[in-house]
């Protein structure tokens, strides 16, 4: 892959943007309407799921303590790996609180990114603990979980871009909190 291709990327989609707006036009996808506290529930997302073992995991077998869920690709090279970072902070806070914390990351492309391919990602990262679940899902299971939280994403040549979005749900399996790319905070989340 040539160096530099993320910026093109990057200034190639603003410029779409760009001109969209000048003409009147709207981004395909309008941003989803994000559920606030007391919204969404994991029992009303997709259940269709596959851990990095092959595993089912539907969602709603997580309700009983806090969940806090993103959604990555395992070729990221830069918002995914940060955010993965910030979350395994995230993890060593919770520990020194005594709290217990399901990590859930959806993948974005269940095409590329298989249980295999989350179960060599999991691995390369030291990510081993019990409660970190890298799930694959159906397309439209992706597609439906994505819109219901707010997750906006789209396919650029063979490349995923996304957004950064976490959500936390609670104990009974309420979403309770989101933070996006512009946090720089995260304590929002413990």
């Amino acid at each position: 892959m040539e160096p530099g291709w993320v910026c093109r990327i990057f200034r190639d989609w603003a410029v779409c943007c760009a001109g969209l707006l000048a003409v009147g036009g709207q981004p395909a996808a309008a941003a989803p309407q994000v559920p606030t506290a007391g919204g969404a529930r994991l029992d009303q997302l997709p259940q269709q799921w596959r851990d990095d073992r092959g595993d089912r995991l539907p969602l709603a077998s997580l309700v009983g303590h806090r969940v806090i869920l993103t959604m990555a690709y395992a070729t990221c090279h830069k918002f995914c790996p940060a955010t993965i970072s910030n979350l395994g902070r995230l993890q060593q806070a919770l520990d020194a609180r005594g709290e217990q914390v399901d990590f859930v990351i959806v993948g974005y492309d269940p095409d590329s990114d298989g249980p295999a391919t989350w179960h060599r990602y999991r691995a390369h990262r030291h990510l081993n603990r019990s409660n970190w679940h890298f799930l694959t899902g159906t397309p439209d299971a992706t597609a439906q979980l994505a819109r219901q939280l707010g997750f906006e994403f789209w396919k650029y040549d063979d490349h995923v871009m996304h957004d950064v979005r976490v959500v936390v749900f609670d104990a009974h399996g309420v979403l309770a909190n989101a933070i996006g790319s512009g946090t720089r905070d995260w304590s929002a989340v413990l």
